[in-house]
């Protein structure tokens, strides 16, 4: 199948296939004509790709775990016993993300707190 048509199989545009194919995570046929060629276990691995991107992932990491997931149809299993270590690596960088996050938003609600009871300056705020 073209690139097209793997693009509505599995909701992923061209660009993000193309994009894909630079990461090395895709690897399509390529023909005499320069037109890319996919098939069914080209489907199934963009779908495993968009869920790992979808984990928080990106895609040097995905490209390192990938060979060694399997799909069981609902979840991504890893099939080799040394990626549990990268992925708790991969979900403590995401915990550090979402605790910098809860600090932003606890600074960010500190403001808007005091700017609603704050009286308006007008001769120096720009913003209405």
């Amino acid at each position: 199948m073209r690139i097209g048509e793997l693009a509505r199989r599995t909701g992923a545009s061209e660009r993000a296939l193309r994009y894909y194919e630079e990461q090395h995570l895709l690897s399509p046929v390529r023909r005499p004509s320069g037109y890319r060629e996919y098939d069914e276990a080209d489907v199934r691995r963009v779908h495993s790709i968009r869920m790992l991107l979808a984990a928080g992932l990106n895609t040097a990491v995905i490209a390192e775990v990938l060979p060694c997931m399997t799909d069981n149809g609902e979840v991504l299993v890893p099939a080799c016993a040394g990626l549990a270590p990268v992925l708790a690596d991969e979900r403590d960088r995401i915990d550090a993300a979402i605790e910098d996050l809860r600090g932003a938003r606890r600074i960010l609600d500190a403001i808007v707190q005091v700017a609603a009871q704050a009286e308006p300056t007008p001769e120096i705020c720009a913003v209405s």
